[in-house]
This record gives C-alpha cells, sequence and structure tokens, in this order.
C-alpha cells in the first residue's frame, strides 16, 4: 500500500464516520472527568439524591462510594465527613441516615430523610485531631489564694 491509497482511505473511513449530519456541533466536549462518576453508571441515584438534597447537592456531597452490590447500597458522604447509606430495592429507595431507615417510597419518610440530612448538615465540620506528638495547651485554672478553701463540716 502506497503513502497516497493510505491516504485516500483513511479520507474515506473518515468521511464515514464524521459526515456532517452527525456533527451538529451543539455537543460540548470537555476533558474533565466527572466528580461523581458512580452517577454516571447509576442514574436513578442521582434522582433520589436530588429529591433528598436538591440539584446543586454537589455543594453538600463530597464523596459517593459504591459499598455492596446486592442489594446495590452507596455511601453518601456529607461535605462535613457524616455518612449516610442509599439502598435500592425493587420497590423503593431505603435511606439509612444515623441509624434510622426511611423508606423513600412514602413521602412523608423521604420529607423526613431530608431533614435528619439537613440536621446532620448542621452539625458543621468536624474537628481535626491533634498528631501525635504535637500538644495542645489547654489553660488549666488553679484556686487563687484570694478564696478560701470551702470547709468541711464535721
Amino acid at each position: 500500500m502506497t503513502k497516497d491509497e493510505l491516504k485516500e482511505k483513511i479520507k474515506t473511513i473518515v468521511g464515514n464516520i464524521y459526515n456532517p449530519e452527525t456533527l451538529t456541533g451543539k455537543e460540548e466536549i470537555t476533558l474533565d472527568a466527572p466528580k461523581f462518576p458512580v452517577l454516571q453508571k447509576f442514574p436513578k441515584l442521582k434522582d433520589i439524591i436530588v429529591d433528598l438534597l436538591t440539584d446543586q447537592y454537589e455543594i453538600f456531597v463530597s464523596d459517593i462510594q459504591w459499598v455492596a452490590p446486592k442489594p446495590t447500597t452507596f455511601r453518601i458522604i456529607l461535605g462535613n465527613g457524616e455518612p449516610f447509606m442509599l439502598t435500592y430495592t425493587p420497590r423503593s429507595w431505603i435511606a439509612v441516615i444515623e441509624g434510622k431507615k426511611y423508606y423513600l417510597l412514602n413521602l412523608s419518610e423521604e420529607e423526613s430523610a431530608t431533614e435528619a440530612i439537613a440536621r446532620m448538615l448542621a452539625y458543621g465540620i468536624a474537628e481535626e485531631k491533634p498528631v501525635e506528638g504535637e500538644t495542645t495547651e489547654t489553660p488549666t485554672e488553679e484556686p487563687s489564694a484570694e478564696e478560701p478553701a470551702p470547709e468541711e463540716e464535721v
């Protein structure tokens, strides 16, 4: 095969694959990796997270982990490090938040789950523990000389 034949073959292949009908120019091509790749694999999970948090869930969620394949279980870690679990069942999603199960098929339980997540978000960011070798100075109060010690009655 000569150089010219190879060029022609490539042109015909490219012309067949990339015809003007398939290229509309409306598709946006990005090289950015999605923040939560699990949501691309499980689109129903994204729907339930949007129901529980809002469509701006990315602000409040730091990680989504796939924990178990059967029943399909996910650990959602909030921005403050507090986790909760979502489990998919054929009938409904089940949320386990602070040890309590919420069956998200019922609207009242979905609202209760949303309120529980709001409480968890209100906890704030967890304080960092000191690293070994570091000392934290805490002021200790010594009894002042002005106050006499309480006397014991006999």
